[in-house]
Formats: structure tokens, C-alpha cells, sequence
């Protein structure tokens, strides 16, 4: 017989329980946003692809924007669609890069795509917001190679300083991309901008 099979009183009962409750919610949230996408903490980004930049100084073009950045600190959001939820990321990390200019701080957002209709919606965004330094382009679905994007997430955010990632966000709905989670990508730029 395992241990687990002896009579347990009332409050052991609960003790068990609750264990398992607060496992089963921590493993929820993991399963939530632990989707393993792009170069983790501490690892180096891949390095240059040519994104077809849709504002900036490039728009209309084909640029490296990670040949822009060098070793500057960089936020960069690859998404699979435009949502309410990636739009107000995009935006919030735009004032970031505009409030740490003097770290010479760069961002943009790399969309995952083929939709014809993304690159006019994207423009409308950047005039709309109106975005100030992040940079909107678009790229092949499945992204640049060497950077492991995963196909199960919709949303992965790197934070990287010296091409060395900082920190990594990944989540498998850009649903997920909660206020919370929203204020904690932010909030972590402190750590590539120190």
C-alpha cells in the first residue's frame, strides 16, 4: 500500500487538498503561458533578418532592424495577429523607448503573417497611436529560422541588452497578454535600460 492510503482525519484531508488545488493552479498557469518560444534569458539573439518595416525611417522596405539596435537595449514583440491586446503592448513599449531615449533604447514588433490586409491595418496603427520609435513589420509566418518562434505561441516578447536576452515572454493566446502581464513585460525594461 502506497502512504497515501492511510485514513486521513478531516484536517489532513484538507491539507491534501489544498496542496493539490494550489499545484494544479500553479501548472495551470505555467500550461497558460509557458509556451517555450525564441531565445530564453541569458541566451544570445540569432541575429540579423530583414522584416518588411511598415513605419520608420525604412517603411516600404525590407531593413534588419536588429542591425539598428546593435547592442542597444531592445524590446521586440513577434505576434501572429493584431489584437487589442498586442496593440496596447505595442503602445506601451513605444513610451518606454520614447521615456528611455536616453539609454538609446529601440523597439519593434514583428508580425508573423500573409495576411494582405495586416500591412494596412498596421500603418493605421502607427498613425493612429501615434507611434513615436517602435517599429511595425512583417514577416513570414514562421519567422526567422534561427530565432524558434514557436507555432503554438501567439505572442513572444524578447527584452535583450548587449544581443543578450534579459528576459522572455511567450503566451499561447495573445489573450493571455493580460494588464498584468502587460505591466510586467513594461516593468522589466528597467532591467535592460539600468
Amino acid at each position: 500500500m502506497f502512504p497515501f492510503s492511510r485514513r486521513v482525519s478531516d484536517d489532513g484531508r484538507t491539507v491534501v487538498w489544498a496542496s493539490i488545488v494550489c499545484l494544479a493552479a500553479a501548472l495551470g498557469a505555467n500550461a497558460q503561458n509557458g509556451v517555450k518560444s525564441g531565445p530564453q534569458s541569458g541566451e544570445k539573439v540569432p541575429g540579423p533578418f530583414h522584416p518588411l518595416n511598415i513605419n520608420g525611417e525604412y517603411a516600404g522596405k525590407k531593413n534588419c532592424l536588429y542591425c539598428a539596435n546593435g547592442a542597444n537595449p531592445v524590446a521586440v514583440v513577434f505576434a501572429r495577429e493584431l489584437t487589442p491586446e498586442v496593440s496596447k503592448l505595442i503602445k506601451q513599449l513605444d513610451a518606454a523607448t520614447v521615456k528611455n531615449s536616453g539609454a538609446s533604447m529601440g523597439s519593434y514588433a514583428v508580425f508573423l503573417s500573409d495576411s494582405e490586409k495586416l500591412q494596412a491595418e498596421l500603418k493605421a496603427l502607427a498613425e493612429k497611436a501615434p507611434l513615436k520609435k517602435l517599429i511595425l513589420s512583417i514577416d513570414n509566418p514562421a519567422g526567422p529560422k534561427e530565432y524558434a518562434i514557436a507555432k503554438d505561441a501567439a505572442v513572444t516578447v524578447l527584452l535583450y541588452r548587449d544581443t543578450t536576452v534579459s528576459s522572455n515572454f511567450a503566451y499561447s493566446r495573445a489573450s493571455d497578454l493580460s494588464e498584468s502581464a502587460i505591466t510586467k513585460i513594461v516593468g522589466d525594461v528597467s532591467k535592460i535600460v539600468k
